[in-house]
């Protein structure tokens, strides 16, 4: 036989393999490990809720970094003592914070929109 052919024969197997053990074993009454995550104490939260406040988290933290963005450029240009060098960083500061915060609020209102679909759609 060619090696493609046994290739095929060989990939076709393992799928068969693949999608049959756990039918054979469910059907044998073996014990897969599905309820081993509330055994150990983990919560049994749907992923789709989980996700949603994983990214409200990453979100709140970015909003905490552009807001602190904001604050540095406003103690630099406090303490620039009329240098016009330091005001002019002190304004890129300023506007670079601000642009990021409406990015990540948009961001924060796309990603709550979605997941809000997906959760609404699927349950």
């Amino acid at each position: 036989m060619r090696k493609a052919t046994i290739t095929k024969i060989a990939a076709g197997a393992l799928t068969v393999a693949a999608f049959a053990a756990p039918a054979i074993a469910s059907a044998a009454g073996v014990d897969l490990g599905l309820n081993y995550a509330t055994a150990i104490g983990l919560g049994t939260q749907d992923v789709r809720s989980t996700v949603s406040s994983v990214i409200k988290a990453f979100m709140g933290l970015l909003g905490i970094v552009a807001v602190v963005i904001i604050l540095l450029g406003g103690f630099k240009w406090m303490t620039a003592g009329g240098s016009e060098e330091k005001v002019g960083e002190a304004k890129k500061l300023i506007i670079s914070g601000i642009i990021g915060l409406v990015i990540i609020m948009s961001a924060y209102a796309i990603a709550q929109f979605v997941v809000g679909s997906v959760i609404n759609g699927t349950s």
